[in-house]
């Protein structure tokens, strides 16, 4: 049987012929042998047939997001309006409108094209790798070079980039991307099948799938589009971008803007006519400009790029966000679930000493072992070199797990060679380290002898050793008297944050069958040694942990560590303050639900220690049915399950399985737990620009709409003191950039103390609404209005006055239409100022802080100059050139904008520090205790409560104090 893949102008044909020469046979036509390819030859390769890579076969995207950009329910809005000034004859403005619309339109367009791209962008950052051999040499690349010929090295947890027929050992694989069955399939170079279809073959992997469990080589025959997978890809005509909660919440806003809109405008329209005595015509400008007042153009594609900018400068920090959402999860996470290794500590691992029964070797100094013979050392290295799949060459780096690459290096110390295709050669079975049992072993063969080798946790290895080696190499009974001993040595080494890792060994007898589970292996083991390993806490974390404690985040660790160990780390870095409660995975297992509710919802400082994957989804199901917001980190392939569960799931970037990283919303590029702290920081910064450009724009709506009413409930009698035409000007001319660059804002001080904000907190509050229609908006009416009548009363008008195109006071009418315009526009300046804080004052940001900002308002005012002296705009746009003494009067609209919002959050603030001051009554129920050295502050279940700074207690929250 001849299996056949064409790749472009080359063929290379998998010709099976019997069970002992296929392989050799595939070898040829892929013109590769066992050893893989050169890099030489591979980079040829890869130039010839491309990259492998998965090419979008859904069709032109854009015409449909462009098609959406007119459809939205804002742009409905002016279609309404645009519709209504066209059925009544007033073509310029419906014509203005459609421009209006176009514009607004393609700039919705582009920045979420843009924002788009940015996302994508950051998939850079996290490439799949693949481990092959290259130039006879082990070597991770990135997945997509790799080339029809290059050998794979699969291990478990790597996510299979290529289709590819193994060459030696078994591995089991999740096939469901390819098949939907959840159940891992089996794959090993022994098993055969020549007459089964291919996805059927047990000797053929396929990208997209994933190894859960084993190791294997693998020849590559097939990449990119010409896998299973890529011809699955090109049958996919369309790709969908989810929209975000946020996104959602903003369109349903949107919506509710539309429709108190029409409402309004419909309302007003037999209002004006019958009630003010306008004429029909005069009624539909008003309800036009009503509409055209109410629609703030630039929400969502501002939205949509401020959350697109702050996942890549969260990338920048080392936290590459995978989804836009995350970002606003960020902002509300509560609970973060902490592995230990790597991630509060370096991963740099260094064995310190080895406890054998001969005494302490110290690795540090000049110890090298020398209370123990030739013969003993000898065995005790081979278990260390044998049960081990770290690769260390003298003219390459080093690669593999940061325990075993110390385990191999304390071995070289104490004399052993390490020759990695002969260890290949040795090993006859691996039985890879399972996070349940918690431990790994191989059977290798030397001189005609076969020997289980064995490492792992004291308390999975030490019950299945029935003897100790000797000083001279031999065995003696393992007494209950020694094992009590050891079990207190190996508390004393966790105590001082030292990891212990336990290696054994056992002879098999020359007629004893090869085992052929872990269970059958590891049974009858002897002692040879423990060996402490350190991994000193990263130097940034304890500040990092700081940080989550004052904005009211818990941190729970758990590992797979020894429960002490772990606590000496914690306390190192400031997790734990006082006596943590230890819960290992057995005591977990027996604990009920409503037990670990209640665990998980008291004060104690938790520490979940030897605990497994299915221990991380228990415990991130158990926090979030009590309401709570999870962060969860995980590395390995069991992890997934958590990750996913979690709200936010963080994968490691650089000792994450790729499982873990396709499972994961974050991927810590440098596996830091500071990055976490930087992370929730860019969330709430990001979260707080959204709700300040969104404040911005609605404090418009105010002044905007104020002009048309008091047209029409003057009956007529006040000229229309803001034309349409200049209303659409200040929408989308004047108003756009300056949001943008709220966008950019730094963080306001003490956004770190809050405590994290509810998970159904709306973006837009009644609070925020009050402040922009009801505060602001109101000023800057009063002050447009004032302007506009200032100019109009000195000029002689009197109510009722004519005003139109050739009456006396037409020239100064324009100028106070004008006015009305230039006036709007210096409050919108007031208010951007005002808008970049929401408590403090605006010098603890820096007025200067943001100079996107500042330029965006010097563009503002340069647009507001053209729209006023320029003649062709002025006609237009009905607007006229303004006077020294006008300018003047306008000129402190600004301040007068920002001071009085200055001035409302000193109030807001003194009267926080006052609540802050009163007696609060007890909490409901505690579930942290923060301290920040002086006070002690309990929070009650919706763990919201202080702001460190400004003592800012919200009427919702219980805060009790005591000072120690």
């Amino acid at each position: 049987m001849t299996q056949t893949r064409s790749v472009d102008d080359t063929t290379f044909e998998a010709a099976v012929i019997d069970p002992t020469e296929h392989l050799d046979l595939l070898l040829r036509d892929l013109r590769s042998a066992r050893s893989g390819l050169s890099t030489r030859e591979a980079e040829r390769r890869l130039l010839h047939l491309g990259p492998n890579a998965l090419r979008r076969r859904g069709g032109v995207r854009w015409p449909k997001e462009l098609a959406q950009q007119f459809t939205h329910p804002l742009a409905l809005l002016l279609w309404a309006a645009a519709g209504l000034a066209w059925s009544v004859g007033i073509a310029p403005i419906a014509i203005a409108i459609l421009i209006v619309i176009v514009v607004n339109a393609m700039f919705a367009f582009v920045q979420e094209r843009h924002a788009e791209h940015a996302v994508e962008v950051l998939a850079g950052f996290i490439p799949l790798r693949a481990n092959v051999i290259r130039d006879g040499r082990p070597r991770t690349i990135d997945a997509g070079d790799l080339v029809p010929g290059d050998v794979l090295v699969i291990a478990e947890g790597d996510r299979i980039s290529a289709d590819a027929r193994l060459l030696d050992g078994g591995i089991e694989v999740d096939m469901s991307t390819l098949n939907g069955e959840s159940m891992p399939a089996f794959r090993s170079a022994d098993l055969i099948d020549t007459q089964e279809p291919l996805l059927r073959a047990r000797d053929v992997v396929f990208s997209g799938t994933t190894c859960t469990e084993g190791t294997a080589r693998a020849v590559v025959f097939a990449t990119g589009m010409r896998t299973e997978l890529g011809r699955i890809a090109s049958l996919s005509e369309r790709v969908e971008r989810d929209e975000s909660p946020l996104e959602a919440q903003i369109r349903r806003v949107a919506w509710l803007i539309a429709l108190i809109s029409v409402l309004l405008g419909a309302a007003f329209i037999p209002l004006a006519t019958l009630g003010a005595g306008l004429s029909f015509l005069n009624a539909v400008i008003f309800a036009v400009g009503l509409l055209v007042g109410n629609v703030p153009e630039g929400l969502l594609p501002v939205i949509t790029l401020a959350l697109a900018i702050g996942v890549r400068k969260m990338a920048d920090q080392g936290a590459v966000i995978k989804r836009l959402s995350a970002v606003e999860t960020l902002g509300s996470t509560e609970v973060i679930c902490t592995d230990k290794t790597g991630t509060l500590t370096e991963n740099h691992m260094r064995v310190t000493t080895i406890h054998t029964v001969a005494g302490r070797i110290d690795l540090t100094g000049a110890g090298r072992g020398d209370s123990l013979n030739d013969s003993a050392s000898a065995r005790l290295t081979a278990a260390m070199t044998a049960c081990n799949n770290a690769q260390i060459d003298d003219d390459g780096p080093a690669t593999g797990d940061p325990t075993e690459l110390a385990v191999m290096a304390a071995a070289i110390v104490l004399g052993a060679t390490l020759d990695t295709a002969d260890r290949q050669r040795s090993r006859r079975k691996q039985f890879s380290f399972d996070p349940i049992r918690k431990r790994m072993s191989t059977v290798d063969e030397y001189g005609g002898l076969r020997w289980v080798h064995t490492k792992g946790a004291p308390e999975s290895v030490l019950p299945l050793c029935v003897a100790e080696m000797d000083t001279d190499g031999t065995d003696r009974p393992l007494t209950p008297t020694r094992r009590n001993e050891l079990a207190q040595l190996v508390d004393a080494q966790a105590a001082n944050g030292l990891r212990v890792l336990a290696t054994a060994d056992r002879r098999l007898a020359p007629t004893q069958a090869m085992p052929e589970s872990s269970a059958a292996a590891e049974r009858g083991l002897t002692l040879l040694g423990l060996l402490a390993i350190v991994d000193p806490p990263r130097s940034e974390v304890p500040d990092a942990v700081a940080q989550c404690y004052a904005a009211g985040i818990r941190i729970i660790v758990i590992t797979g560590d020894h429960g002490l160990t772990a606590a000496a780390i914690a306390r190192q870095v400031g997790i734990v303050r006082g006596e943590p409660t230890i819960v290992t995975g057995d005591e977990l297992d027996r604990m009920s639900e409503p037990e670990l509710d209640e665990l998980l919802c008291g004060p104690a400082e938790l520490i979940f220690a030897r605990s497994s994957p299915e221990a991380k989804l228990r415990i991130a199901d158990a926090l979030r049915g009590v309401g709570r917001v999870v962060a969860m980190t995980g590395d390995g392939a069991n992890d997934a399950p958590a990750l996913r569960r979690a709200d936010i799931g963080i994968a490691m970037g650089r000792s994450g399985t790729d499982v873990a990283r396709e499972a994961a919303t974050m991927v810590l590029t440098d596996d830091n737990f500071a990055s976490i702290a930087a992370a929730v920081n860019a969330g709430r910064r990001v979260y707080d620009n959204i709700r300040k450009f969104i404040f911005y724009i609605f404090a418009h709506a105010t002044p905007e709409i104020t002009p048309f009413l008091v047209f029409a409930l003057s009956g007529g009698a006040v000229p229309l003191p803001l034309t349409v035409m200049q209303l659409l000007a200040f929408d989308v001319g004047t108003e756009t950039v300056p949001a943008l660059a709220l966008g950019r804002e730094p963080a306001e001080p003490g956004l770190m103390q809050r405590p994290p904000r509810k998970r159904n907190e709306s973006v837009i509050r009644p609070a925020m609404l009050l402040r922009a229609w009801l505060f602001l908006g109101v000023i800057c009416a009063v002050l447009a209005m004032a302007g506009f009548f200032a100019v109009l009363l000195a000029a002689g008008w009197r109510p009722g006055d004519p005003t139109e195109a050739g009456a006396p006071l037409h020239h100064a009418y324009l100028q106070a239409t004008t006015m009305t315009f230039v006036g709007i526009v210096a409050g919108q300046v007031g208010t951007a100022f005002a808008a970049r804080t929401e408590r403090v004052a605006l010098r603890t940001v820096g007025a200067f802080s943001n100079p996107l900002l500042l330029w965006g308002i010097a563009f503002e005012i340069a647009l507001t100059a053209v729209i006023v002296y320029f003649p062709p705009i002025q006609d237009l746009l009905g607007t006229a050139a303004l006077e020294p003494w006008m300018l003047a009067i306008v000129a402190p609209f600004p301040l007068i904008v920002w001071g009085a919002d200055e001035l409302r959050r000193l109030l807001v603030r003194r009267l926080a520090a006052t609540t802050a001051e009163a007696p609060q009554p007890a909490p409901i129920r505690h579930l942290a205790t923060v301290a920040d050295g002086t006070t002690s502050i309990t929070f009650d279940r919706t763990n919201r409560g202080f702001n460190d700074q400004e003592r800012a207690i919200s009427d919702d929250d219980t805060v009790t104090e005591t000072n120690p």
